[in-house]
């Protein structure tokens, strides 16, 4: 991994200032710096910087970080991803602590990623405008210029073309079968070939850009296997790269939405008629990484698979996924026999009208398993089936309750029989796991002045240790609260914000009084709460002990209250 000095170094030649600038027009705010929030469309900023500590907040999504987790965020890459592009952008190189096999792990995926980069160079310059696989992308409705934009290429009709033009560049067999861009012939072993020959190339990129992996259409009729992927490498993982998300991000981010579909002509095609939102699955189910990855930008999904029974099978599971990790989805209902890209080369206004038509992922199904299902009792069972565990897995009580009167009107029935019909459903621990990590990224705020403002205090004591400010909170807060045990704890950006908006960006010890001020006073406004509660309360029960210690407390928090006036 990458040594601290790494890290260190690069925040020392970027300010957070410098690395959002880009992002975020920043207008200066005394000793903030604030904008229009880059996650959410707002009117009024709520995007604030603190340059002195190298740190963001965004009240409107509430997140916040340094500068790598706002890369991160931006990007959709992990630390590695974000340290990568701000130490280029820095200038430093990245050094590797501990063993030497963490630089050659590294090293090594740089090889394979560089033989991705001239794989697809080969395939791009192999697609000539007189070949039959850019005659066919033509035809399905792709501009030269979209074509270029998106790479694609031809895998020649040879069984050796890549690897030995790949081989003269000086790539070794094992890089290229790590790879994935040639395979070992089973019959004769130690006989080599490409893996993908006489297909329509289309590149599959991770977040952050980088070439992964590949999907080849095939160009024969009579090839067995219409669509070929790569396998699975240390670049490639299916359940955590989805197609198209380096170019879609930004569109998903700023529309609030992303549309899912199943295959590289739709979603090319969708892209090239303005829906710039649109993500695909590369031959795999919805994941939990994947839902990661899309909740980044955004907490809408729509689905728009295939209307056979195949891509609604697939639309029911990855639905399911979704509603659990806390998504709301919508599905959009194609005509029959038509896919995504059928749609949209026909007319993209019909496109249009189908996405903003687009329901709820539940009365999506309603409505086409009763349009498929004549019979009462089968429609019941495909609405038990299918219909009803995702109402389960939806997470508002509210929502639940309307769908449930939904169902009740759909089928005949009562919304109480199709309460007692919800079925227990199952949780597997990684959707557990995701679920947990869901509910801590988007609680919200607490509303209580309380809260609030002990955690503005805990923040400012914690940003600012061992200096003279942050002792005297530390004590103060003990004798306040009578509590030490919930000091150690990492630095609270947003309660950090709060309180240098409302006491200034770097309290002195004038605001720390002030913040401490009004921190005691609403503890003791909320211990006289209580001291009047119980007062009351023993009244009703004639408790004369008990009045007279109420009465006592209640007078001596009075007089403590009265003196902050």
């Amino acid at each position: 991994m990458a040594g601290v000095d790494t890290v260190q170094q690069v925040k020392d030649k970027l300010s957070i200032v410098e690395v959002i600038s880009p992002y975020v027009k920043l207008t200066k705010a005394g000793k903030y710096y604030r904008g229009l929030s880059p996650f959410n469309k707002e009117k009024t900023p709520s995007f604030y910087v603190n340059p002195e500590r190298g740190s963001y907040y965004c009240f409107s999504s509430g997140q916040g970080g340094d500068q790598f987790t706002f890369i991160e965020k931006m990007e959709g890459v992990d630390f590695k991803g974000a340290l990568k592009i701000l130490a280029e952008k820095a200038g430093v190189e990245i050094v590797y602590s501990g063993s030497g096999e963490s630089k050659a792990s590294k090293d090594r995926l740089d090889r394979l990623r560089e033989a991705m980069g001239s794989a697809e160079a080969y395939f791009s310059r192999a697609l000539g405008e007189e070949t039959d696989a850019y005659v066919y992308a033509r035809e399905r409705g792709l501009t030269p210029e979209t074509i270029s934009a998106w790479s694609l290429g031809l895998a020649p009709d040879g069984w050796r073309s890549l690897l030995e033009a790949l081989s003269a560049e000086g790539f070794t067999l094992p890089e290229l079968t790590a790879a994935g861009l040639v395979k070992e012939a089973d019959e004769k072993r130690g006989t080599f070939y490409d893996r993908f020959r006489n297909r329509l190339m289309f590149p599959i990129r991770d977040s952050a850009g980088r070439t992964v992996a590949f999907t080849g259409r095939a160009l024969a009729k009579d090839d067995q296997a219409k669509y070929l992927n790569s396998p699975e490498t240390d670049l490639f993982k299916k359940s955590e790269v989805l197609f198209g998300m380096d170019k879609a991000k930004d569109a998903i981010r700023q529309r609030g939405f992303a549309i899912l579909v199943e295959g590289q002509f739709d979603l090319v095609l969708l892209h090239q008629a303005g829906f710039t939102n649109t993500i695909a699955l590369s031959g795999t189910a919805l994941s939990s990484q994947h839902l990661s990855l899309i909740k980044r930008y955004a907490d809408n999904l729509m689905l728009c698979l295939d209307a056979d029974r195949a891509g609604l099978a697939a639309s029911a599971k990855n639905a399911r996924a979704a509603l659990l990790s806390g998504m709301r989805v919508k599905a959009v209902r194609l005509p029959e026999g038509k896919d995504p890209a059928d749609v949209v080369s026909e007319d993209a206004k019909a496109f249009t009208a189908l996405v903003q038509d687009a329901k709820s992922v539940i009365e999506f199904f309603l409505a086409v398993l009763s349009a498929q299902e004549k019979d009462e009792t089968r429609l019941l069972r495909a609405v038990e089936g299918i219909v009803l565990p995702l109402v389960v897995a939806v997470k508002s009580p509210l929502e639940q309750n309307r769908f449930v009167d939904i169902i009740a009107r759909a089928v005949n029935s009562t919304p109480e029989a199709v309460r007692r019909a919800l079925p227990k459903i199952e949780i597997a621990p990684e959707e557990k796991t995701e679920l947990t990590k869901s509910a801590l990224v988007h609680a919200s705020p607490s509303s209580s002045v309380l809260e609030v403002r002990r955690a503005m205090v805990l923040a400012v004591m914690q940003a600012y240790a061992d200096t003279a400010l942050a002792e005297r909170l530390k004590t103060e807060y003990i004798r306040i609260t009578g509590a030490d045990d919930s000091l150690d704890l990492p630095v609270d950006e947003r309660a950090l914000f709060e309180a240098g908006l409302t006491y200034g960006e770097t309290p002195d010890q004038s605001a720390g009084d002030e913040l401490l001020q009004m921190f005691e006073y609403t503890v003791l406004s909320a211990k006289l709460r209580e001291a009047t509660q119980a007062l009351r309360t023993a009244e009703a029960s004639n408790d004369t002990e008990a009045m007279t210690e109420a009465m006592r407390t209640f007078r001596e928090l009075s007089a403590r209250m009265a003196s902050f006036n």
